[in-house]
């Protein structure tokens, strides 16, 4: 007999994808990266994969798109792997709940054909089976810090815990930034800046702007317009003052 290793799983699926990883994670003759990794390790890249796909779709770049998918589904059938050999499930378990799940969701679709659900009212009964019964419950905490914020916010209007429009929260940006100027210390001003963050997401919220994509758009903005500024200047930055500095960058806003 041969004493060389066992071929390469043949299948393309997602049952090739899920034999590789049960290779992968065998104690004996696995990986031993792979072996030494926890759900804990793992998370941060599912976390980096999600945003890889988005960055894919951003850019409309479908083989991007189609690899990023991948990187994601493998992040998938990891934990879905490390929950089976605690016994916990099995990545047929998640498709099984997954789809449950949307076949519940969808009774216009896949039952008798009535109206569509009210959605909230839905997830808020599914909400009601949890043993956390409270409005926020669910929201992770990995999420983003502006997405997060937003969803808090919303969970809470639910319950008519809201301004009724957007001056409001208008109001509470300015006295989030008085209490910043009146903070005594580093530890107050921290503080206080998250309010007046949380403050900014309200407001956006109460705009229908969505803060997580304005942010980002606003990132790339100021990327495109500095690298101008960079490309523009007859000298190097460092050496400028601030009024040469605001010369180039509203040149730098007109053509950008």
């Amino acid at each position: 007999m041969s004493g060389g290793p066992p071929a390469a799983p043949s299948g393309s699926g997602i049952a090739g994808l899920v034999e590789i990883m049960r290779r992968l994670r065998d104690p004996d003759r696995g990986c031993p990266w792979d072996v030494a990794q926890s759900f804990a390790t793992i998370a941060p890249y599912t976390i980096e994969e999600a945003y890889e796909v988005a960055d894919a779709i951003d850019r409309m770049d479908m083989d991007a798109l189609k690899d990023e998918l991948g990187d994601l589904q493998l992040q998938i059938v990891y934990h879905a792997r490390m929950a089976e050999e605690r016994g916990a499930f099995t990545i047929d378990d998640v498709m099984a709940s997954i789809c449950a799940k949307m076949i519940r969701r969808h009774p216009h679709v896949f039952g008798d054909g009535g109206e569509a659900p009210d959605w909230e009212a839905l997830k808020a009964e599914e909400r009601g089976a949890r043993t956390d019964k409270s409005a926020l419950a669910g929201v992770a905490n990995a999420l983003p810090a502006l997405k997060r914020a937003e969803k808090l916010q919303k969970r809470a209007s639910r319950v008519g815990f809201d301004w009724p429009d957007a001056s409001g929260p208008r109001a509470k940006i300015a006295e989030e930034l008085a209490e910043i100027e009146a903070a005594e210390t580093a530890e107050e001003r921290a503080a206080e800046l998250g309010d007046l963050l949380f403050s900014v997401v309200n407001y956006a919220r109460h705009l229908d702007v969505d803060p997580e994509s304005a942010l980002r758009e606003a990132a790339v903005r100021f990327e495109k317009r500095f690298r101008k500024v960079e490309e523009v200047a007859d000298k190097p930055l460092t050496s400028m003052n601030i009024d040469e500095l605001e010369t180039l960058w509203q040149r730098a806003k007109k053509t950008l």
